[in-house]
């Protein structure tokens, strides 16, 4: 059940930041949440996006609590960001797993073993999970490189300390979320990935295809059939897209 849902939900809710990219509210609210992930046809980031999924293993009966991680991924070493990733640890009979739904063009499609070392499969790329100093390291297979994603600890985190990333993420003017326009979905077989107008297809044993969208009105189809996504409520977007084709590339 913990695999398929973790399968499931990257493929059926895309990761992207549309609310913040807007200048819109990003609530953490139960309620609005399910409403925006799942009646609104829209997608998520990390808070969102496993916020979701803990309230569903939860009532499932799985024993979950939150986890805060500090991003590495495309990082300098020398300028360590905040913890503003969630993600969530699953303890199942006497295995903890390592679950995460929300982790943008490189969200996990299955759960890891966090005590396991070895590489570990998933549908898509290999993980490992790395533990030292009582920080453990998730990376992933790209490009035949290891490449961290994030690093995090054992302390469970509470919907309050996610409060306070997510308005940082949501708001600060530097955040990429506020800046760029990202959207992110795994496939069956894939992965789709979007960074303002660039657009790229990730295929197993594949070069990546990456192009530059040419119009608003191709941006807004593509995010309509490639990741999925319900736009109409947003009243602003199409003015954004307009005046994203405006900026020098």
């Amino acid at each position: 059940t913990l695999q398929q849902l973790h399968a499931l939900q990257p493929q059926t809710i895309a990761f992207e930041n549309l609310n913040s990219w807007l200048g819109l509210e990003v609530s953490l609210q139960a309620d609005k949440v399910f409403a925006k992930l799942v009646t609104g046809g829209r997608g998520g980031y990390c808070f969102e996006q496993n916020q979701l999924l803990f309230r569903v293993l939860q009532k499932l009966g799985f024993t979950v609590h939150g986890l805060s991680a500090r991003v590495l991924w495309m990082q300098s070493a020398a300028e360590p960001l905040p913890r503003t990733h969630m993600a969530l640890l699953v303890t199942l009979d006497t295995r903890h797993y390592l679950v995460d739904v929300g982790f943008g063009g490189l969200t996990m499609t299955a759960p890891l073993e966090l005590h396991n070392t070895a590489e570990q499969i998933t549908p898509h790329e290999l993980f490992r999970v790395h533990h030292a100093n009582d920080l453990y390291t998730v990376s992933a297979r790209v490009a035949d490189q290891w490449q961290a994603l994030y690093c995090f600890s054992l302390d469970p985190s509470l919907p309050v300390d996610y409060e306070t990333a997510n308005w940082y993420v949501a708001t600060h003017p530097q955040s990429r979320f506020v800046n760029q326009l990202i959207a992110g979905r795994a496939d069956h077989i894939g992965r789709h990935s979007l960074l303002d107008t660039r657009y790229s297809r990730y295929l197993p044993d594949q070069a990546a295809q990456t192009r530059q969208v040419q119009s608003p009105d191709e941006l807004r189809q593509l995010l309509q059939t490639e990741f999925l996504l319900e736009l109409d409520t947003l009243a602003t977007l199409d003015d954004k897209l307009t005046a994203l084709f405006r900026k020098p590339l």
